[in-house]
């Protein structure tokens, strides 16, 4: 990794939630809500598959805390270990260590009593290819054993009219689009009210217009009072509808805030244009400003806590002219690829 955008000690020993300021020497600590406070909170959860020489870690001491009434990113390339994560957490797989409570009751041991309270889009929808997207609905609200009979014709109607699929309720599901079959799913979550809802993906397959209309969809659910768990590789899903994030790669959490504090955490870029960049980077080197570049006629670096007037006043009394000098805010794509050393998907 060559890139940290300002940002220290998360891949090298700072532990997963603790986010390192370079420059500041300021640690914030994230995840340390109380636990009443919190709709899901994991403790060192980790997945090991296989055994002995040949097992797989899938999963790596993961730490999350998603606080009610959050829409919380979860956020990772494909592969990062968030849909093992999911699953662990909805009782789908077990965990090899670790342990994590839901809407702050422990788990499995009352699944029971939570998981109706849960509900949840992992890995894609799965329905009866036979039947309509209404009668598919009709058979999960009747084996929900928790449920009012008598209302779950009005259940459905309104899952299906959330999700903009009351026109076609009544097509049999094999000839839904992806999209059609993605907001179907989505609908499968919202048959009752729910506390927290896990979305593994959820615009998956959508058109720009389906994709708007789900987001849409999950703040108004935020609005309402639901907290949301959503899974994503979408940089765009996060910055417009999330409230808190947590970053994910190679099994491990390696970052976890509120979107303002990782914004705010990170330093701020200095440019300068100059005909001497080379002496404009001697210049923010000796002030101690980390990620010095240079380019045709500027210079560029982090300013890492150190006044933007003080690297003005330094470069002018060495004797650089400088033509312009502007500030950039951290940038979100900038941030997680320090964070992973990966891309992320940033369209949507």
């Amino acid at each position: 990794m060559t890139r940290r955008a300002g940002l220290t000690g998360l891949l090298d020993g700072a532990g997963a939630g603790d986010l390192a300021v370079a420059g500041t020497g300021t640690t914030i600590r994230l995840g340390g809500a109380n636990a009443g406070d919190l709709a899901v909170a994991t403790t060192g959860l980790t997945k090991r598959y296989g055994r002995g020489a040949r097992a797989a870690l899938a999963v790596d001491s993961v730490d999350l805390a998603v606080p009610r009434g959050a829409v919380y990113g979860f956020l990772g390339p494909n592969g990062s270990g968030k849909t093992t994560t999911i699953r662990m957490l909805l009782g789908l797989v077990r965990p090899t260590a670790g342990s994590h409570t839901l809407l702050g009751a422990p788990m499995p041991a009352r699944a029971g009593e939570v998981l109706p309270r849960v509900g949840a889009l992992v890995e894609g929808p799965g329905f009866h290819p036979y039947l309509s997207g209404r009668d598919n609905l009709r058979r999960l609200a009747a084996a929900d054993r928790t449920a009012d009979p008598r209302r779950a014709e009005a259940q459905v109607a309104s899952a299906l009219a959330r999700v903009g699929l009351s026109a076609a309720a009544s097509k049999r599901y094999r000839a839904y689009s992806l999209g059609m079959r993605q907001r179907l799913a989505i609908a499968a979550t919202l048959l009752r009210p729910r506390e927290l809802l896990v979305l593994d993906e959820p615009t998956n397959g959508l058109d720009p217009q389906g994709t708007r209309e789900v987001r849409a969809l999950i703040t108004a659910l935020a609005r309402e009072g639901a907290t949301v768990l959503l899974s994503t590789h979408l940089l765009a899903e996060v910055q417009q509808v999330c409230t808190h994030v947590g970053v994910m790669h190679r099994g491990r959490l390696v970052a976890q805030s509120s979107l303002a504090d990782l914004r705010s955490a990170a330093a701020r870029r200095a440019r300068v244009v100059t005909d001497r960049p080379a002496d404009a980077a001697r210049v923010l080197r000796g002030l101690g400003l980390s990620a010095v570049e240079t380019g045709r006629e500027e210079a560029r670096a982090a300013l890492d806590g150190v006044a933007p007037e003080k690297v003005v006043a330094a470069l002018v009394h060495d004797g650089v002219p400088v033509r312009e000098f502007t500030l950039a805010e951290p940038d979100l794509e900038d941030l997680f690829v320090a964070l992973t050393g990966e891309g992320f998907g940033v369209s949507g």
